[in-house]
């Protein structure tokens, strides 16, 4: 939508409309940022101070010269300061990119984030996969970056019945799918649970993790992008709060808190949105647990509409893409969301059923809902690796 018209008026981009198609013809897509006044009362401000400004020339003769001088430094230094101010709050988050999907280019694009693992206890957070199915990112793609950070491979139960629903069932098919070949791996429930805090107490009171999470001071947020059979996409943000969940606590997130009890989750299913606004303050509580000690990367290869927890997925008819990587966990989603939706559709490249996937679960609202309590922004720049 077109930006409102006003004279001088500081406009800083927002969210899109999550009731609009994502996109059309560029990333950003332009046609669908609004636009808000936040700082049209600093724009108050300054008007005031520049009237103040333009008075002092007619102060009376009998004040110094020196006094002079030092109102109009001290207006100077308040604009100023006013200035850098309302630009940081606008700054984008930044989002890396890459086409190439490889071993070399995912230690590449961790390494470009800037926030180095050097001397902490790291934890790489991906899928195991669920057994059957193909799609998970395998050991041959990760095991650089693990092996770069000395990292150790960290998972938890699920909360449906499978091949990853009990601990020796789960650590069979972390040896069939070859992670235990390439790494150390923790099922970090696997001695118990534990709480931390989530600022967003909307629909959950606390977080439930494995008891092993304080092994680790540092975490890879490692995921692999596509769709998901109830959250409509699976990404950064359903990595970091059913993945890092206990079995209790993924019951607890998909049922908006009425129950941890894993036989009962499926006689407690809540309300679609308050699954996805469960889920947005989880992974707020991860984020906030790790503070500055966490990074976030998405895999966008292999993206069937199905996730890596389905045994029997739906064929994949996206093209592979590329992988990107963020700080902030809302605008590497939405990046990626909005790529997949901007996507022309070709021979082998069809976006129309993760896109329906996507809306029919309302899965832009796990997005929305995680910049509205403060996890990340909406508003983004690529930086293409080598360009």
């Amino acid at each position: 939508m077109k930006a409102p018209e006003s004279s001088g008026a500081f406009f800083c981009p927002r969210a899109a409309d999550s009731t609009a198609p994502v996109g059309a013809a560029s990333l950003p897509d332009a046609d669908t940022i609004e636009y808000t006044y936040f700082f049209s009362a600093i724009l108050d401000i300054i008007s005031v101070l520049q009237s103040y400004n333009n008075s002092l020339s007619v102060l009376k003769k009998e004040q110094t010269i020196f006094g002079l001088i030092m109102n109009k430094f001290r207006l100077t230094f308040i604009c100023a300061f006013i200035a850098v101010f309302a630009s940081s709050m606008c700054a984008k988050s930044k989002v890396f990119m890459t086409r190439d999907i490889s071993p070399e280019s995912l230690v590449k694009i961790f390494e470009t984030l800037g926030r180095p693992s050097q001397g902490k206890r790291v934890a790489v957070k991906i899928s195991t996969g669920e057994a059957g199915n193909p799609n998970y990112l395998s050991p041959d793609l990760i095991r650089n970056l693990v092996d770069t950070v000395h990292g150790t491979i960290v998972e938890c139960n699920t909360a449906y019945n499978g091949k990853r629903n009990t601990f020796a069932a789960h650590w069979q098919t972390v040896h069939e799918h070859g992670f235990d070949s390439i790494a150390p791996v923790d099922l970090m429930d696997e001695e118990g649970t534990m709480k931390i805090p989530v600022r967003d107490k909307k629909h959950i009171k606390y977080d439930i993790v494995g008891n092993h999470l304080p092994r680790y001071d540092y975490m890879i947020n490692l995921s692999h992008f596509k769709g998901h059979a109830m959250g409509g996409y699976g990404g950064a943000l359903k990595n970091a709060s059913i993945g890092v969940a206990s079995a209790e606590g993924k019951t607890y997130i998909h049922t908006a808190g009425k129950t941890d009890v894993v036989e009962e989750i499926w006689d407690n299913i809540a309300p679609q949105d308050d699954f996805l606004e469960s889920m947005a303050a989880a992974a707020q509580g991860v984020a906030d647990y790790f503070g500055d000690n966490v990074v976030y990367i998405n895999v966008m290869n292999n993206m069937s509409v199905d996730c890596d927890c389905a045994a029997n997925p739906d064929v994949v008819k996206l093209k592979d893409y590329g992988i990107l990587a963020s700080t902030d966990p809302v605008a590497l989603d939405k990046a990626c969301v909005d790529i997949v939706f901007n996507m022309t559709p070709s021979e082998g490249n069809d976006n129309a059923p993760l896109i329906e996937r996507i809306n029919s679960r309302h899965g832009i609202h796990t997005i929305d809902h995680a910049a509205a309590i403060g996890l990340g922004s909406l508003d983004y720049e690529i930086i293409e690796l080598g360009k």
